[in-house]
C-alpha cells in the first residue's frame, strides 16, 4: 500500500526558538549585596466607586514620582544633521522607522554630505521613583550605552544617576540618585487589571514637559510582538509617545501598574496601541537588580511549542492550553526529571499554563533551585513531575545565516514531491545544522504539495516519523511508506527550533 510522503511532512514557524532553551538573558550589572528595597505596595483591587469626575487628585499624588531622564553618549553623526534630540529617543528609533541620519549613513553620497564626526548626543526618556532614597525604574533601552545619565525631578531639581542594573530581556533598568525623602510611587498589583479598567500614562513626550494621558486597558498578556525576550505586556490606548519610555502607567487609585515601554505606529505618532511592562514582572526584576545586581532566572531545559487544534485532537487533549515539549536538552533539570518530547505541560505548581510563551514566563520568574511540580499529559494520561530548576545562563541569540541549497545534492531521493538526502559536512555547515542533529535533509519540496502548504521547506531535517527515529534519507523513505492512519506525526528540525507537526495522509491532486 503506497502512501504519499509529501502529505506527511510539514513545518511551522516559531520565532521564540531564537531565544534558545526557555529564553536568553543579557545582564549588565555588578553583583552586590544590598538590602531589600523598601517599596510601598498595595495589593487591593481597584475600588469600584462609580464615575470619577476628575483625576486631578490622583495626578497630584502620582506625578511628582515621574522624572525626566536625559542619557548622553558619544555617537558618530553626519555634518548637517538636524540635531533634534527627539530623533535619538530609543522608542522613536525602534518603532518609527528610519530617521534622516540613518538614511545618510546608508547613503553617504546623498545630498553631497561627506564624512562624519563624533559628538555627544542626548536621548529622552522617563522614569519612576519607587523608593524614598532614590531608586528609579525605567526601560533598559532608555539608558542602554549611556556615558552619562541625568535625572530631572518635577520642580527642576537635577541629579546625576548611576545604573544599578539592567535587564534587556524585560527591557527593565534600575537607576540610583543621591537623594532622600523623595516622593516614591506606590506599586499596585497588575494581576488585578482587567480589560476596560481606566489607566493614566505619565511621561515626557517629545521633551515638552510632563504630560498625562488617559485611556483604558485594551488587553493584557500581550506577547509575540518581538519587542523583548519576555513579553507579557499591558496594552493601552492611553497616548504614549517618544520620550515617554520608562514612564508610569497608573490606575485610578494612583498606583503604579506598569512601565510604559513601546508603541506601534506607522506615522510616528500615537495610534492608540501602546504597551507597558506589568509592574508585577518589573518589580521582581528591579528588586533582584537592586539587591544582588543581577537577575537569576529559573531554567527547565525544554523547548516548548504552541498546541494546534489538530494536535489537541490527535493527542486527545481537553483543549489547546499547555505547552508541548519538542526537545529536552541533555543534562538539564527536565532530563533529570524524566520529561520527553511530545509531553504536554499543563500546570506549574498548580498554575495553569496557557501556551509556550506563558511557560517561559512562569519558569523565568522563579529562582534557580526552586522545586516545582509540573502537571504533564503523556499519551493521554496526566502525571506529576517534580523538577528542581537550574539557572538560566547567558545564551546566544544568533542564528545561522539562511542560504539556498545547492541546485543539486548528491544521493538525494524523491518522495512524492519531497526530496530528501543525507546530511553532508558541506550542507551541515551552510545551513547551520548542529552536530548532534541527524536525520533526513529536505532538499526540495513541490510548491503544489500539501507539505509545502504545511510549511515544509528545503533545509529542514526530518528527525522522526510516528515517533520512530530517522537517521538518514533511506530510513525516511521506508518509514513514510509504512505510515498508517489518516495523519502522520512528524518531528523536524528547523533553523528556528524543533517542531512537532501533524500531516494529513492524502495524495496531492494535480
Amino acid at each position: 500500500m503506497t502512501k504519499s510522503f509529501v502529505s506527511r511532512l510539514g513545518w511551522g514557524l516559531l520565532a521564540s526558538w531564537m531565544l534558545g532553551n526557555l529564553g536568553v538573558v543579557n545582564l549588565e550589572a555588578k553583583t552586590t549585596n544590598n538590602p531589600p528595597l523598601k517599596l510601598k505596595i498595595e495589593n487591593q483591587a481597584i475600588s469600584k466607586v462609580g464615575e470619577r469626575m476628575s483625576f486631578a487628585p490622583i495626578i497630584k499624588k502620582a506625578s511628582p514620582s515621574v522624572v525626566n531622564i536625559y542619557s548622553t553618549k558619544m555617537v558618530k553623526v553626519n555634518p548637517g544633521t538636524r540635531g533634534n534630540p527627539l530623533y535619538n529617543d530609543p522608542l522613536f528609533r525602534r518603532f518609527f522607522g528610519q530617521i534622516p541620519e540613518d538614511e545618510e549613513e546608508e547613503n553617504p553620497n546623498r545630498g553631497n554630505r561627506k564624512g562624519g564626526r563624533s559628538r555627544p548626543e542626548q536621548s529622552l526618556g522617563s522614569g519612576v521613583i519607587v523608593t524614598t532614597d532614590g531608586y528609579i525604574m525605567t526601560n533598559n533601552h532608555v539608558v542602554d550605552g549611556a556615558d552619562e545619565i541625568q535625572v530631572v525631578l518635577q520642580g527642576g531639581r537635577e541629579f546625576k544617576a548611576k545604573v544599578v542594573g539592567t535587564d534587556a530581556p524585560t527591557d527593565s533598568a534600575v537607576l540610583k540618585i543621591d537623594a532622600t525623602d523623595l516622593p516614591a510611587l506606590t506599586l499596585g498589583n497588575s494581576d488585578h487589571l482587567e480589560v476596560g479598567d481606566v489607566v493614566l500614562a505619565i511621561g515626557n513626550p517629545f521633551g515638552i514637559g510632563q504630560t498625562v494621558t488617559m485611556g483604558i486597558v485594551s488587553a493584557i498578556g500581550r506577547g509575540d510582538l518581538g519587542i523583548t525576550a519576555y513579553e507579557d505586556f499591558i496594552q493601552t490606548d492611553a497616548s504614549i509617545n517618544p520620550g515617554s519610555s520608562g514612564g508610569a502607567l497608573v490606575d485610578v487609585e494612583g498606583r503604579l501598574v506598569g512601565i510604559n515601554t513601546a508603541i506601534l505606529s506607522r506615522t510616528g505618532g500615537n495610534q492608540g496601541v501602546g504597551f507597558a511592562v506589568p509592574i508585577n514582572m518589573a518589580r521582581g526584576v528591579i528588586e533582584r537588580l537592586a539587591t544582588t545586581g543581577k537577575v537569576a532566572r529559573g531554567f527547565l531545559g525544554v523547548k516548548p511549542d504552541r498546541i494546534t487544534a489538530e494536535q489537541a485532537k490527535y493527542f486527545k487533549l481537553k483543549d489547546q492550553n499547555g505547552a508541548m515539549v519538542t526537545e529536552v536538552s541533555p543534562k538539564t533539570p527536565a532530563e533529570d526529571a524524566g520529561l520527553k518530547p511530545y509531553d504536554v505541560i499543563t500546570e506549574v505548581n498548580g498554575k495553569k499554563i496557557n501556551d509556550d510563551r506563558h511557560l517561559r514566563l512562569v519558569v523565568s520568574q522563579m529562582s534557580p533551585g526552586t522545586i516545582v511540580v509540573l502537571k504533564v499529559t503523556r499519551d493521554g494520561k496526566e502525571s506529576d513531575f517534580k523538577v528542581k530548576l537550574g539557572e538560566l545562563g547567558n545564551r546566544e541569540l544568533g542564528q545561522p545565516e539562511i542560504k539556498d541549497l545547492e541546485p543539486e545534492i548528491k544521493d538525494s531521493d524523491s518522495l512524492d514531491g519531497v526530496e530528501v538526502g543525507d546530511i553532508t559536512p558541506q550542507n551541515r555547515k551552510e545551513l547551520g545544522i548542529p552536530p548532534d542533529i541527524n536525520g533526513a535533509l529536505v532538499t526540495d519540496v513541490d510548491e503544489d504539495s500539501t507539505s509545502w502548504k504545511a510549511g515544509i521547506r528545503p533545509g529542514q531535517v526530518i528527525l522522526e516519523l510516528d515517533r520512530k527515529t530517522v537517521t538518514n534519507a533511506e530510513e525516511a523513505i521506508k518509514q513514510s511508506a509504512q505510515a498508517k492512519g489518516s495523519q502522520t506525526m512528524t518531528r523536524v528540525w528547523t533553523r528556528l527550533g524543533i517542531r512537532i507537526l501533524l500531516i494529513d495522509n492524502k495524495k496531492t491532486e494535480k
